[in-house]
């Protein structure tokens, strides 16, 4: 069908739906789980909210790449969209900050009157959070290295730097991973435990989502679907690489070193 409009209408899809389904589960089972049900139901929502995430996915690869829809002016709309929920995720951000400073600024004599609250031991921002901040900020120049490659045509260049930053972004999960096993406090303890594992926690969880994220664009790298001018799926990625390098830059500052 022709049409005398640069959009792209978008044709029937049962991913919409089926995503709404698995989302419905995953909130039922999460909440069937608290209450001392199984967990194999969380795994089951998981893994259909996995695979609609997959083939809806595969459905926009396709019309970008192969169908061509994606013209100047939907990926206009794309970026905004994009730049739009990096803004909501700084503010998701921000009320964990919010949550921290009013906490610790002025310390309730039921905390001991004190930060961290007493009884805590907190971390030395000179491990393992330093050795994080150095991972992050070498991935942030690695990603930034891959881009610049990608636009001047060198997709050797691109792809091996953009494979150095996924597995900094591996590493960065392992070395919090590790860290979360040596803490000696847990979230139920106290209003610092439930800050620090609240913001590192969703900063982590936020890693994992960037490092697929890339992955993802690293294997459509490999099998051509990018160009030196029509990239903006990687560009998006990296947008969201460095969204989380500056998040973690605050938590570094705030969280592991003025409030230890």
């Amino acid at each position: 069908m022709n049409q005398n409009h640069p959009f792209h209408l978008v044709t029937k899809s049962p991913w919409p739906i089926l995503g709404s389904i698995g989302t419905m589960l995953m909130t039922f089972s999460m909440a069937d789980y608290f209450n001392g049900g199984p967990s194999m139901n969380i795994f089951l929502a998981l893994t259909i909210l996995m695979l609609v995430k997959i083939q809806w996915w595969r459905d926009i690869v396709r019309e970008a790449t192969f169908e061509n829809v994606h013209t100047k002016e939907v990926l206009e709309g794309l970026k905004w969209g994009m730049i739009l929920f990096i803004t909501s995720e700084v503010f998701f951000f921000v009320s964990f900050f919010w949550a921290f400073f009013h906490s610790s600024l002025s310390p309730d004599s039921s905390i001991g009157a004190m930060w961290p609250c007493m009884g805590i031991k907190s971390f030395n921002p000179m491990g393992i959070p330093m050795l994080n901040t150095l991972i992050l900020l070498t991935s942030g120049i690695t990603v930034t290295w891959s881009h610049h490659s990608l636009m001047m045509g060198n997709m050797k260049s691109a792809k091996f730097s953009l494979l150095l930053t996924c597995m900094l972004g591996v590493y960065f999960s392992i070395m919090q991973l590790y860290e979360y096993k040596m803490a000696s406090f847990t979230i139920a303890d106290s209003v610092y435990g439930s800050t620090f594992y609240m913001a590192t926690g969703f900063h982590g969880i936020h890693v994992l989502v960037g490092t697929i994220f890339l992955t993802t664009c690293l294997l459509r790298m490999t099998m051509n679907h990018f160009s030196s001018h029509h990239h903006f799926g990687f560009e998006a990625a990296a947008w969201y690489w460095h969204f989380v390098d500056v998040v973690w830059l605050f938590l570094y500052i705030f969280i592991y070193w003025w409030g230890s």
